[in-house]
């Protein structure tokens, strides 16, 4: 590849290496269990390489695997320099770390600094005393004048994000669990503290981090301000000149909070903070206004468009986007966006194409390569995700009713995403010989790896296609994009131009066929990149699609 690819006369955009990689994200725990003990661990990973790398993957994404209590499935560290056992050894990552270089695949850690665990030594040591030397490495408030918490700021898991601590008589904030306190930015010792462990993994040569709630590191909690706080910027910045200035290392941040005007600042050519961040208006678009995502709103496609245009053009000629449909975080995305009854596969398929054919990295969640769909859970026990289990309790205690509950989880709950890999169809998916710590899902008997794989027309066939396009043409790389039918409530259509190429992506995202009227520039013959259904090399001024078909074409002139 060149130095330089010309997005227009007036940009130029320098080359990364990750702007034609694809990211895979393992969360751990419900990957792969080598030792039969119902929990995924890096042993497991390290058996699936092979997969990966036939799936064609560039990076690996690892949800924290670091020691931990496990209140929070991990993103809460009581040492970020140590492996959690149920997951292995620091050898045991060492090995999975080199086996996956040898197959072209990086590792990509996950960041998480916005708190630690209480039982972090850091946490330890500060609660020994006002005077402690760690005392100030989180953040401490007397009282409020009532002799409860300082404020009413709320944790992101519900109640209060303060906790007293009775022997010192002052409360910790914790955005998240009490088990989760928060690390205090304005102290220049956890700064350090962070950027030392940060160059010690990546002196052993992880290839970059996704930081975890990142935007929120800059909190003023006194003034209520949890998200992009006066000095968030100062920080990054600090952070990119400590650890990454002179690192070729990709790096990505969890935003919930962002805009397109300030994703600006965090991944713009100029800023030197990060590669790129996800945001997720996308996700929350379909978010009830009082019970948020416990209460649906149906799925509009003219909406969903709109934003994903919306992206596109704001980053089309500095910055860089994330693209992805689901995380550990999110629903299975063929339930979400998708069918995931009669229409599942080309559902999946389609989804993809959508995705995978716009300007950005894009990143695939375990399991969503074969379409995997929600957990098929019934009642509030199955459940085992900390958010879930506060968010019954305070949301029925608001007026939702249990059954409204229940299916506001059955289709957005976190444990959606964390159901175990199914590799066979024998039991448990073949994930492991004992007890999972979380039940399988139970389709795993038509829904699995080893049946898509020997599938040359599964959904991972399918990804393997895009993933490789993205490698082989720049125009999906680097090309600029163009929207049209902006306002048809089944068909999603656009373009990607670069010099003499244009890729012509159309879908039908509905479970009816559709017969829909191209623009005239729009009608084209050339090339089948990818389809659904079959091979489609021209368009024509009216096209007949059936449910959930889509396709692409390059033209070349």
């Amino acid at each position: 590849m060149t130095e330089h690819a010309r997005l227009n006369p007036a940009v130029t955009i320098t080359r990364q290496w990750w702007h034609s990689s694809t990211v895979y994200q393992i969360y751990p725990r419900s990957f792969a269990d080598s030792n039969g003990d119902g929990i995924g661990d890096i042993p497991g990973i390290i058996s699936k390489l092979d997969y990966l790398e036939k799936l064609g993957i560039d990076l690996i994404w690892l949800s924290p695997i670091y020691a931990s209590p496990m209140d929070d499935n991990g993103y809460d560290i009581s040492n970020y320099q140590d492996i959690a056992p149920e997951f292995g050894t620091l050898d045991d990552f060492w090995e999975l770390l080199a086996k996956a270089k040898e197959r072209g695949i990086g590792i990509v850690l996950d960041l998480v600094v916005n708190h630690t665990s209480d039982e972090h030594d850091w946490f330890l040591q500060a609660r020994k005393g006002r005077n402690n030397q760690f005392r100030d490495f989180y953040i401490w408030r007397d009282p409020g004048p009532d002799g409860g918490p300082p404020n009413d700021l709320q944790s992101i898991f519900g109640g209060s994000a303060w906790e007293l601590d009775p022997s010192s008589g002052q409360y910790y904030l914790h955005l998240f669990s009490r088990r989760q306190p928060d690390l205090n930015w304005e102290n220049e010792g956890v700064r350090r503290a962070v950027y030392d462990m940060m160059n010690w993994w990546l002196d052993r040569g992880i290839a970059g981090f996704r930081m975890d709630v990142i935007d929120l590191i800059g909190k003023q909690p006194d003034k209520q301000i949890t998200a992009d706080g006066p000095h968030l910027h100062d920080y990054i910045q600090e952070m990119h000149r400590e650890t990454l200035r002179h690192r070729d290392a990709l790096t990505v941040g969890e935003t919930w909070s962002v805009t397109p005007d300030s994703a600006l600042l965090y991944s713009g050519r100029e800023r030197h903070e990060l590669s790129m961040v996800f945001q997720f208006e996308h996700v929350t678009q379909r978010w009830d206004e009082v019970f948020g995502k416990w209460r649906s709103k149906p799925f509009d496609l003219v909406a969903l468009k709109a934003v994903f245009s919306k992206w596109q053009q704001a980053l089309a000629e500095d910055g860089w986007n994330s693209l992805f449909w689901g995380n550990h975080d999110l629903p299975r995305a063929v339930s979400r966006y998708g069918e995931d009854g009669e229409f599942r596969v080309p559902s999946a398929k389609t989804l993809a194409t959508v995705l995978h054919m716009m300007r950005g990295t894009p990143y695939v969640y375990q399991g969503e390569e074969i379409g995997m769909t929600n957990a098929s859970f019934t009642s509030i026990e199955q459940y085992k995700d900390i958010e879930t289990l506060n968010m019954h309790r305070l949301h029925l205690a608001a007026g939702l009713s249990p059954q409204d509950f229940i299916a506001g989880a059955h289709m957005n709950s976190r444990d959606n995403a964390r159901t175990p890999m199914p590799w066979t169809d024998a039991p448990h998916g073949g994930f492991t010989t004992g007890t999972p710590w979380i039940e399988a899902n139970g389709n795993v008997g038509s829904i699995n790896a080893a049946a898509a794989v020997d599938d040359d027309q599964s959904v991972f066939h399918h990804y393997r296609k895009l993933i490789t396009l993205r490698k082989t043409h720049d125009v999906i790389v680097y090309g600029r994009y163009q929207s049209y039918l902006d306002q048809h409530p089944e068909v999603f259509l656009y373009t990607r131009t670069l010099g003499g190429d244009r890729v012509t992506v159309l879908a039908n995202l509905s479970k009816a066929p559709v017969v829909v009227e191209l623009p005239g520039e729009i009608v084209t013959g050339g090339e089948a990149l990818v389809w659904t259904h079959q091979p489609i090399s021209s368009l024509e001024q009216t096209v007949s699609l059936r449910p959930w078909e889509s396709f692409c074409i390059l033209t070349r002139t």
